[in-house]
């Protein structure tokens, strides 16, 4: 991503449906909320690829928080930001900045078309 605010750019986002090659399609859902411990930079996203049949393939989101594993101790932060790389399992995602996000979002957009041969 060049030029701009990032921040700024992904809340223009909200409620885009982005067309792709192969009938598959993404949805940005974006908007600025208080900030909590849960939700530090104070942004609600959801960042989706789906199927032509509506399935989601991919996804960023801080919709809810991801499942704890159970080894010991952990510093991990409890915050809610993750994503599903097949749409389905949950890995903790490291949010930075809305710029990195997009870049992060749409680079695993281009893998998964490319791992399905759409691209």
């Amino acid at each position: 991503m060049t030029g701009g605010d990032p921040l700024s750019y992904l809340l223009d986002l909200d409620g885009e449906i982005l067309v792709q090659e192969g009938g598959y399609w993404v949805k940005i859902e974006a908007r600025t909320c208080r900030a909590t411990p849960l939700v530090p930079h104070g942004i609600r996203y959801s960042l989706t690829l789906h199927d032509r049949y509506g399935r989601r393939v991919l996804g960023y989101d801080n919709a809810h928080a991801p499942p704890k594993k159970r080894r010991g101790f952990s510093a991990r932060r409890a915050e809610y930001d993750h994503w599903h790389p097949d749409g389905r399992t949950i890995e903790v995602y490291e949010f930075t900045d809305a710029g990195q996000l997009l870049e992060d979002f749409f680079a695993a957009v281009d893998r998964v078309l490319t791992d399905r041969g759409v691209s």
